[in-house]
This record gives C-alpha cells, structure tokens and sequence, in this order.
C-alpha cells in the first residue's frame, strides 16, 4: 500500500467511476484498474462492489478511505511545510548568547534578521558562557556564542569577533582618565564581578592567581546594571567588554596593560546538520562585518 494506490482509491470513490477516476487523475484506465485491484490484493480484501460502469465502496472501503483522507492530507501538509522552510518563510532558530553581548551587541542584528526573514522565529536564550557550553554539548541549544578556545571536540565554531576586556571606573575615581593600567592595580581595587560559572569571571581570577594575589570582591551579581550602578557610584570597579561601556558617560573603561582579548564564535555541534534556518542565522552572523574584521585578524 503505497500513496498514490490511496490517491487513486479516493479519486474512484469520489468519481464512482474508475473511467472518471482516469480522466481526473490524467492517466490511464488501466492504470487506475492495476493499483486499485494490488492494493486490494495486498489487503485481501474487497474495496468497491463494481456493478456494470458504476462501483461502490464496501464498508472496508470506506473504513480505508477514511485513513487514506488523514495520510494524503498530512503528506501534503508535509510537502507545503517543507517548501515554506525551504524559502524560510517559517521555522525557529535557537541561540545561545551570553549576558554582555544579548544587551549590547546582538539587538541591532538579530532585528536585521528578522527583516530579512520575517517568517523566522527567533529563540534567544541569555546566560554565562560556561551554561551554554554545557547547553550546547547537551544539545539543547542549536547555535550559541562562546569563547573560540573554551571549544571541546564536540562543538565546532567560526570566529565572530574579538572583544577587549577593560576595567571600569566611575567618574569620581582616581583612575579615571587613566590610558592604560596594569592587572595588579586592578586586582588592588574593591571589585564588582559576576557570580562564579561565567567565564568572564574565572578569567579574571585565573589571572589574579598568576599574579599570586587574592581578589577584593566587594560586590557579586550576574545583573550588568547593578554592576556599573556600582562601579558609577563609586563603590567599586568591575571589568566589561569595550561593547559595554562605549555609550556610558558616567564610566571609563582602561584599557590593561598589557591588553586582554576575548574572541568569540558562533559555535555549533559537530557533525550534527543544522536546519536551513539555523543555518541561515550562523551565515547571517559570520557575514558581519565585526566578524569579517575579526576572522582577518586571526
């Protein structure tokens, strides 16, 4: 019992005639007769009761007519569904993207995607970097930003772009204005960091401990304005990508001396297909021009 057999047991159905039922399906006669009398064949069972040019379904014909209406149906649904997606008129794309770049840097281009591609949904998921790895490995996500050199086999990625990391000072503190400033000033101050699990974190106090020096953290939070709330009002400093604190007035990111980079990808499982739509997000990415930027300077 294949589909078209259904097709040509509903054209007969609705034609009561096998000749009508030909005609409407542009074929041959005989062709019609052949599939109706296999799939009978293959079912042993009695599908019309034929009486002179007319026939009739007998009650396991109608029964298989039903079912015939459900499949034929949902294999066109099917075919409509995958001719939308291969125009990306609909489908969902999953991503992953840390807290500091979902508020600074993706908005403007996942809007720009969004109008090329009005059809799309967009699923965005915010977190640390280290929750989307695990995410991602798991499964759960389909695309995520991460650091290119935190990558497992698992994953691979294309570089996006490539992020200075500054300290951040308010306007009343000593070293605003400054040009440059070494790890170990830093590690000096009062900080404002992010809960432990983000990677922006553990690099930091990685660093602190090649320097042989123990982090004065005097406030914790994974919310980025509470942090240069904090930083604004003096009690503190924090570090943030450059992306973070360009249009903020009121603070001042120091570059470290020597500098500290982030490089940062679009990541996806290896070996696992992405959907056409996923794909057309990673590509959209890559194709930025901070990611061309970037790619040319690795």
């Amino acid at each position: 019992m294949d589909l078209k057999q259904l097709g040509y047991l509903l054209a007969v159905r609705d034609t009561g005639s096998f000749t009508r039922a030909a005609q409407q399906l542009h074929v041959a006669q005989p062709a019609v007769s052949m599939a109706i009398a296999k799939l009978e064949q293959g079912l042993a069972l009695r599908l019309f009761d034929r009486q002179d040019k007319s026939v009739r379904l007998t009650p396991e014909g109608e029964v298989l007519c039903r079912h015939a209406e459900r499949l034929l149906l949902q294999m066109h649904q099917a075919e409509a569904e995958m001719a939308e997606l291969k125009g990306l008129e609909r489908g969902e794309v999953r991503i992953g993207i840390p807290y500091m770049m979902g508020s600074y840097y993706f908005p403007p281009i996942l809007m720009a995607f969004k109008h090329r591609y009005p059809g799309l949904k967009i699923r965005v998921e915010e977190a640390g970097t280290r929750e989307l790895l695990s995410r991602m490995v798991a499964g759960e996500l389909d695309l995520a930003i991460l650091i290119t050199s935190d990558l497992p086999p698992a994953l691979e990625g294309g570089q996006l772009l490539r992020e200075e990391m500054l300290m951040v000072v308010g306007e009343e503190h000593p070293l605003y204005g400054a040009k440059r400033v070494t790890l170990a000033e830093y590690f000096r101050q009062e900080l404002a960091v992010f809960r432990r699990g983000f990677y922006h974190r553990e690099h930091m106090e990685t660093l602190a401990q090649g320097l042989g020096i123990e982090p004065s953290i005097a406030f914790e939070s994974n919310l980025i304005p509470l942090l240069k709330a904090v930083v604004r009002q003096g009690f503190a400093v924090s570090t943030f990508l450059r992306m973070v604190v360009e249009e903020d007035k009121a603070l001042a990111g120091i570059p470290f001396d020597p500098p500290i980079f982030l490089d940062l990808c679009v990541a996806w499982r290896r070996g696992d297909p992405l959907s056409l739509a996923n794909r057309a997000l990673r590509d959209f990415l890559l194709a930025q021009p901070m990611a061309e930027t970037a790619r040319s300077e690795g």
